[in-house]
């Protein structure tokens, strides 16, 4: 296993610049193989290339970490029910990957290389099959938008019940969504903003940026009545009730869903452990939740919250980078710590708290974007 990781690993790096020429000839293999396949992706196909290469990626770096290559394959396979795949889909996707690679690899693609994605492949496909096939849930739920709030220009709060039946999730996990009415076979991961409730009412919060199709449409289109559809709940940001350390989180802009959903699971049952929050943005338009986490830490005295802004000079609170703040304080390692926001601000937290030597094994987070 770790042979084959070093040899994925090395052979990734051969064409790891080469994405958009791999996404591109993996597609129009697959679909010019495999035409009543194209009815399963979105007519619109910008974005869709990206989450094809995502998937591979993360899949490729938790390989030569049993546990972890099986929770991430499964949670993807019971994901990838919601496009209506199939156990006989996976053998023409890999087929039209291998030929991606090949192509994009060119006279340096070796034969080595060449077997080990086959085997690897082979081994993903496994486990995403057996993941969706162990799966009791629908492979998506109906839900209903119950209110719906903008937070200045590019940012809206709302929240959903599913109808039917309901849908089961941990604090800190996140959710694909799509909106039928205006972006049909479109889906976008978006974290969960609150803990688990009876009423099984869902919070979500959705920033637009750039030309991001679902985000646009769910904060500038969607409102009460509409329905949206939700696939399986995943990822592994979750708290470990069984641990006494006191707990960071490092949250920026909408990176604040998940992080506001791990602190209302703690006011359920926390008593002993110190809980810090710090949140930050490049102006005090992005820290939209503050009202909300200085409620939650007026009525629970383990809790702290540290709002920072990087670039507002009217801000009267802590200036700087999330990281630069964040370093002022600790030390962190005796800390469970979870980190959430952008790709580049997710990046800069990890390697402060590695400066602070956290022990990677207290450390979860959830970014949007590659790392």
């Amino acid at each position: 296993m770790d042979n084959l990781a070093q040899v994925l690993k090395e052979s990734w790096t051969l064409v790891e610049e080469d994405r958009d020429k791999i996404a591109g000839h993996f597609y129009a293999r697959l679909f010019l193989s495999n035409p009543q396949l194209r009815q399963l992706f979105p007519v619109q196909m910008t974005g869709q290339r990206d989450r094809l290469l995502e998937a591979v990626i993360s899949a490729m770096q938790t390989f030569d970490d049993p546990e972890r290559f099986d929770e991430f394959l499964r949670g993807l396979g019971r994901d990838h029910r919601k496009y209506h795949v199939s156990p006989d889909h996976y053998a023409m996707v890999g087929e039209a990957l291998l030929a991606a690679l090949r192509t994009a690899g060119g006279d340096q693609w070796s034969i080595e290389y060449d077997q080990a994605w086959q085997d690897a492949y082979a081994a993903i496909s496994e486990k995403m099959i057996a993941g969706a096939a162990d799966d009791p849930n629908p492979p998506f739920w109906h839900a209903e938008v119950l209110t719906h709030e903008r937070r200045g220009r590019d940012v809206a709060v709302f929240t959903c019940r599913p109808l039917q039946y309901p849908l089961p999730y941990r604090a800190g996990q996140y959710v694909s969504i799509e909106v039928p009415r205006y972006q049909p076979r479109l889906w976008r991961t978006y974290s969960i903003a609150n803990a688990p409730t009876e009423e099984n009412v869902l919070e979500f919060h959705v920033r637009a940026v750039g030309a991001g199709w679902v985000s646009s449409s769910l904060v500038r289109k969607i409102k009460p009545g509409d329905l949206l559809r939700l696939a399986a709940p995943m990822g592994s940001m979750t708290l470990d009730r069984k641990s006494n350390r006191d707990i960071l989180c490092v949250a920026g802009g909408v990176g604040l869903a998940p992080i506001k959903a791990l602190v209302e699971e703690l006011t359920l049952y926390n008593r002993t452990r110190w809980v810090h929050v710090f949140f930050g943005g490049h102006s005090q338009d992005e820290l939209y939740g503050l009202t909300e986490l200085y409620q939650l830490a007026a009525e629970h005295p383990w809790l702290s919250v540290l709002p920072s802004c990087s670039v507002d000079d009217e801000f009267t609170g802590e200036r700087g980078d999330l990281a630069e703040v964040l370093a002022r304080y600790g030390p962190w390692t005796a800390h469970d710590c979870f980190v959430s926001g952008s790709a580049p601000m997710v990046r800069s937290i990890l390697r402060t708290l590695a400066q602070h030597e956290v022990p990677p094994a207290n450390i979860r987070y959830d970014t949007f974007g590659d790392l």
